[in-house]
């Protein structure tokens, strides 16, 4: 299995070609249908894939959480993803699925993995309403291999934050208001839990957004607003303060979306924030070297609402603070 994640720093070049490598993984076959389904998760944010060791059990801890198992003098939490994703199966889940991503790391327990598969981001497509409702926003993303296997992109960041205390309340209570009607962010993000933490963190800041799921479904939406702005006479900047996209979503990644907006001179003078949980140096520098004018890590609202404060303050008109 070390072989399957053998340099995998190599795989960050795949970065700004949308492109992408995902580790396929099953949960087990499902009782209740009698299939087993097909999982995929980024290779970025797979640390390690190993069998699965003893794990402690800790009282109160979320139905879904195992327990945890200490690597190599560090306590990781370990997930049982069958559980979590509501997959009733009676198959061991033997192997243990190291992710890193947000700062964090976490274990995942899986029935088997199974290869390494390289695709481009417009393979991937937005998974139908139906599966989305059903999956409760678990699948991001689903695509269709050679043989026929649907294979579901799952939103680990979901199941990341669902498991843990990210989303305290006194973390957007905190978060200083702006009261600058001229303000617009837009962002774009696949994940229904990110998106949900960002939109938190602007109406905290008392900022107007414009909400997007994906890299295609953003540069349509920017090119709309670009065609307007140039109907009425008014600069991109006018209408949209801030770019904040993520880096991982179907159809078009955020690599290839900000290299877009950068070399599209209609979008002069509006920064391009990266949003992400792929918190690796490499990443920030591969953003950078899109034209990302700054990175921020996700699962940081504080973080993320002083960083939006400063870009906003220092690029938008000046209005008169409502009180």
């Amino acid at each position: 299995m070390s072989e399957l994640l053998k340099s995998i720093d190599a795989r960050t070049k795949l970065a700004g070609t949308n492109k992408l490598e995902i580790l396929l993984f099953s949960l087990g076959t499902n009782s209740n249908t009698g299939r087993k389904e097909t999982f995929g998760i980024n290779v970025f944010k797979v640390r390690e894939v190993m069998r699965t060791p003893p794990i402690t059990s800790a009282p109160e801890m979320p139905s879904s959480v195992e327990g945890m198992v200490s690597l190599r003098g560090a306590l990781v939490p370990v997930v049982d993803l069958a559980r979590y994703a509501g997959v009733v199966t009676d198959t061991p889940r033997s192997i243990m699925i190291v992710t890193e991503y947000a700062g964090h790391t976490q274990g995942f327990l899986v029935e088997a993995v199974d290869t390494i598969l390289r695709l481009d981001w417009s393979q991937m497509k937005v998974p139908p309403e139906m599966l989305r409702a059903e999956m409760g926003g678990l699948v991001t993303a689903v695509t269709e291999l050679p043989d026929g296997r649907l294979v579901m992109m799952m939103d680990v960041e979901k199941v990341l934050s669902e498991t843990t205390n990210y989303d305290d309340d006194v973390v957007f209570r905190n978060i200083k208001p702006l009261n600058n009607p001229a303000l617009t962010v837009f962002f774009a993000d696949d994940s229904v839990v990110a998106r949900r933490q960002i939109v938190r963190t602007l109406e905290a800041m008392n900022v107007k957004y414009i909400e997007t799921i994906n890299g295609r479904d953003a540069w349509n939406e920017l090119e709309k607003i670009a065609g307007y702005a140039q109907a009425s006479g008014q600069n991109v900047s006018d209408l949209v303060s801030l770019v904040l996209t993520d880096v991982e979503m179907p159809e078009m990644d955020g690599y290839i979306l900000t290299k877009k907006i950068k070399t599209d001179s209609r979008f002069a003078g509006v920064p391009v924030i990266m949003h992400s949980s792929l918190s690796g140096m490499s990443n920030q520098q591969l953003g950078k070297s899109v034209g990302v004018d700054e990175y921020v890590p996700k699962f940081e609202a504080q973080k993320l609402s002083e960083t939006l404060t400063r870009r906003l303050l220092g690029s938008a008109p000046v209005a008169q603070a409502t009180t």
